[in-house]
Order: structure tokens, then C-alpha cells, then sequence
């Protein structure tokens, strides 16, 4: 403001029109005002229609002082289209930032257009906010020239030209040549497809084999070496009760260890495993249940009493044969 006080001064003092120097203190006001300004050029003063023109705008300001908003610029205006919009480049000069953006702009329609003057919100940290505006353009869209002095040409009719098999030549050896290719590429791979071997049959794995294969299984996971006993004795006789709904057609699953044991008593077959059943069930369910610790004797002898009783209750298969009469 001292600058702007002695420099009023200067202007009382010296011989410049009063006029001119009211300009230049107007324009030292607004100056004064902020330091946002606003600036726009176009590439070209006329296109044909259909053609693009590029708008370029350009804003400066010093953030540390203002805060500057954006113009809204719409995608027509004055039947002018706004086809691209690039994106807003930063360019930083000492404290003054410039903002750059490009627009490419096109008409449909012939004439004078005008491209409007767009205006910035330039709003300081302190003071009254103003507008920094950019320049207008008037843009020239030209359709093709026309002669006017040659007379009009009527619309010629359509003229029929009379097709013989030979202009379809190329076509039909292309299809023949295709058709000839599908027939033998179709004779080679029928000739050529095998008929696939069916795969070889294994072993097949009797109850036994895969309940003893399943304990072998749990005894070298070494669960109750762990101290995971309770998971021990549940995979344990999860497999001697799979093993016995199997062989003996009983429920042993949904059984308890009393109602298995009082139907072990009651089927022959069964009957002879019974203790070594009872061994099992009864150390299962006190480290299941009543949370006791089986000494790591009782761990292997309940494993050993597991595979001996599937062991030793194959089903015994009677062989009848025939016996000779006498007379």
C-alpha cells in the first residue's frame, strides 16, 4: 500500500493526461486486489464443419495467499460441443502456480460462434474475493463451398449388369478347396483315434486290509506321544466301530460302549472278542470322558488289542464239498 500511495504521487506530479493516469491507478487497484489472472488462446479462427479447434486456458495464482476455484466449463455452448477435455497440468514458478488445461472444441452447425469468457473464483485468505475471467473468441464453422452456377445433375438410375457363374469364381474354389480339407483332416483323425485301454484294475483292499492300513495310519501320526490323547482314542475307535457296522452289520456307531459291549455278549461272532472290546472301549472312554491319563503301556496295548481283533475276525468261509454216496 505504500507502493501504491507514493506511486499516486508520482502521478499528481508529473504531465501525464489525467485520463491515462486514472488507467494505470485502475490497473494498479486491481493488482492490488489479488494475484490470480486468467488468459485463453485458440488455435484457429475458422474450421469446417465437423472439424476441432483446440482451446487452451491458462490461470495463475499464488496459493499462499488465495485459494482458486475451478471454472465450470459445459460440454456445448453457443452450438459449439466440447468433444475432449485434457487434464489440468501444474507448473510451479517461485510462489505463482500456473494451471494449464486443453480443450478441444467442434461445430455441427455453419456460422459465427462466439466461445464464451470463463471466470475463475479467485478467493484470498484475507480480503474480498474476486473473479479472474479469460478472453472470449468468435470462431467461423464454413460448410463446403458450393457453385451455384452449374446446374443441377439429376440422380442417375440403377444400372443392372447381367452376372454370369464366372464371377462367383473364387468364391467357389475357395468353398471347394475348404470342403476338401474338412473331409480329409476328418478321415485322419478318425483313422488316427484309438480306442482308449481301460485302465488296470487294482487290488481290491478287504475290510481288513483297510482297517489295519487305518490304524498303522493313526499310529504313526504318534498322537498320544504328543500328548493329544483324547484325539488318539477318538480316531481309535472311530475305526474299530467302522470296522464292526461293517463286518458284523451292527449300529456300533450310534452305540454307546455299554450297549456295544451288551451286544458283543449276545452275537456269537462277537463274543469271542469280547475283552479285548472292553479293554478298548473302557480306556477310550476314560480319556475321553472322565479325563484320566492312561499310562503309555495301556496307549499301546489298546492299539495292539485293536488290530488283533480285526485280525482275528475274518469271516470264516466254508467251502462245502461234495461227498461221494455209497451204495
Amino acid at each position: 500500500m505504500r507502493y501504491f500511495d507514493s506511486f499516486k504521487k508520482q502521478i499528481a506530479k508529473s504531465k501525464v493526461p489525467l485520463l491515462v493516469g486514472a488507467l494505470l491507478m485502475l490497473s494498479l487497484a486491481s493488482f492490488a486486489q489479488g494475484n490470480g489472472m486468467a488468459s485463453a488462446r485458440m488455435d484457429a479462427a475458422q474450421i469446417m464443419v465437423g472439424d476441432q479447434a483446440r482451446l487452451f486456458i491458462q490461470v495463475q495464482h499464488d496459493p499462499s495467499v488465495s485459494r482458486l476455484e475451478w471454472a465450470t466449463i459445459p460440454d456445448t455452448f453457443n452450438s459449439l460441443e466440447v468433444v475432449e477435455r485434457g487434464k489440468i497440468d501444474t507448473v510451479k514458478q517461485g510462489n505463482i502456480v500456473s494451471y494449464r488445461q486443453r480443450l478441444i472444441i467442434t461445430g455441427f452447425d455453419s456460422g459465427i460462434f462466439k466461445v464464451p469468457s470463463f471466470s475463475f473464483a479467485v478467493i484470498p485468505n484475507s480480503g474480498t474475493p474476486y473473479t479472474a475471467a479469460t478472453d472470449s473468441f468468435n470462431l467461423l464453422v464454413q460448410t463446403v463451398a458450393v457453385d451455384t452456377t452449374k446446374a443441377f445433375k439429376g440422380i442417375k438410375n440403377i444400372v443392372y449388369v447381367q452376372a454370369s457363374w464366372m464371377d462367383y469364381i473364387w468364391y467357389i474354389v475357395g468353398g471347394a478347396v475348404l470342403l476338401l480339407a474338412a473331409i480329409i483332416l476328418t478321415i485322419y483323425f478318425v483313422r488316427k483315434k484309438k480306442v482308449p485301454k481301460p485302465a488296470p484294475v487294482g487290488p481290491v483292499e478287504t475290510l481288513q486290509e483297510k482297517a489295519l492300513r487305518e490304524l498303522s495310519a493313526l499310529e504313526a501320526k504318534q498322537l498320544w506321544q504328543k500328548h493329544q490323547v483324547k484325539e488318539y482314542y477318538v480316531e481309535l475307535t472311530d475305526i474299530v466301530r467302522a470296522y464292526i457296522e461293517q463286518r458284523f452289520k451292527t449300529q456300533a456307531m450310534e452305540l454307546t460302549t455299554d450297549e456295544l459291549l451288551s451286544k458283543a455278549q449276545t452275537t456269537k461272532e462277537m463274543l469271542p472278542h469280547y475283552d479285548s472290546l472292553s479293554m478298548i472301549l473302557q480306556t477310550a472312554d476314560l480319556a475321553k470322558f472322565a479325563k484320566a491319563q492312561p499310562l503309555p503301556e495301556e496307549h499301546v496295548e489298546a492299539m495292539e488289542k485293536a488290530k488283533q481283533f480285526i485280525a482275528t475276525s475274518k469271516p470264516v468261509i466254508i467251502v462245502e464239498t461234495p461227498t461221494e454216496k455209497t451204495i
